[in-house]
């Protein structure tokens, strides 16, 4: 049984019948039956009432990849492939196995993109679960070759960032605002977040894998399980782009904005990102890594131009580097 196609037929949210699927798709009722529970276990909203048939409970935009690549022009050049998935773990984790496991073999400058429909377990910084309804939001992982090693990837997270604000307002959302070192917000509820992990020589020729989360069209229900003020696209504009679209621009932007890292570093960042601080100049929390990991409050004064966090307290200006810590607005308790 062909998943994608029962579920291409089912996007348009409204009812089918048995025998309509089944003629559609080859098969008999009951294989269509068994199909529609398949899905279901994917945590996807349908119902089935009998003399109409099944339906999902609301409109889906499946992604597309030939209405993504449509959509890149000349950027098209800079992605070496496009995999689309319906369900995974988590995208970044089957990135970094194929990386390691040289599966998978990343040209100079190009990048490998996958994007699933669902994750099982998405990934968020530090140990946390990233929430991944079935096809209502973005989750994109893009591997990248790096000669330079660890060193010459400081402040990566952060163009990763401003190229998302870029490709946001390409789709005409405005209002947005960053959080050292891997966070979109609006109006001060999380939008968006960043994932780098990194494989290969610390010191010279490693891989990276950028993951993207974004909410777009994010069910309430689903997302009580985020213990933080979210918002999605949805939200934001009374016509939010579709994910089609959203994706094509994240990508464009993504391969110009690494073109540019590689030629000028964070450096060639610095001012765009000052622009968008959400915290210059407010009362923040730094806190190290691990359990019993140190906290410093102070008032936050932008980045150096590596992208690490300025820190005024009251012992000094203190300098931190996104992979040791984490940053909350307000005072320490």
């Amino acid at each position: 049984m062909d998943q994608l196609r029962l579920l291409e037929i089912l996007s348009d949210g409204r009812f089918h019948s048995g025998d309509e699927l089944g003629s559609a798709l080859g098969v008999s009722r009951a294989a269509v039956w068994k199909a529609i529970r398949n899905l279901q276990a994917l945590e996807l909203d349908i119902h089935s009432v009998k003399g109409k048939g099944h339906r999902l409970a609301a409109p889906l935009e499946l992604l597309k990849r030939d209405a993504i690549l449509a959509q890149l022009g000349d950027a098209a050049a800079g992605i070496q492939s496009l995999e689309l998935l319906l369900d995974v773990e988590s995208t970044n984790s089957l990135m970094l196995r194929r990386i390691q496991s040289r599966e998978l073999f990343l040209e100079k400058g190009r990048l490998c993109v996958c994007l699933a429909e669902r994750q099982s377990a998405g990934k968020g910084r530090r140990g946390r679960t990233w929430v991944s309804p079935f096809g209502r939001n973005m989750y994109l992982s893009a591997a990248r070759q790096f000669s330079t090693g660890a060193a010459g990837l400081d402040g990566l997270s952060l163009v990763v960032a401003v190229a998302l604000v870029r490709a946001l307002r390409q789709c005409g959302i405005d209002g947005l605002m960053l959080k050292w070192p891997n966070d979109v917000f609006w109006q001060g509820r999380k939008l968006a977040g960043i994932l780098l992990e990194m494989t290969g020589d610390v010191t010279g020729e490693c891989q990276v894998v950028i993951g993207v989360g974004l909410n777009i069209c994010s069910p309430p229900a689903v997302m009580k399980e985020v213990g933080q003020p979210w918002i999605d696209l949805q939200s934001i504009t009374p016509v939010p782009p579709g994910r089609n679209r959203v994706v094509a621009q994240v990508l464009r932007h993504l391969a110009t904005a690494l073109r540019e890292f590689d030629g000028k570093g964070f450096a060639g960042f610095h001012a765009e990102w000052e622009t968008l601080d959400g915290c210059r100049g407010r009362p923040v929390v730094v806190k190290m890594a691990g359990s019993a990991g140190a906290a410093y409050s102070g008032i936050a004064r932008g980045v150096t131009e590596q992208g690490a966090l300025r820190l005024e307290t009251t012992e000094g200006v203190r300098v931190f580097n996104g992979g040791e810590v984490s940053m909350t607005p307000g005072a320490a308790s």
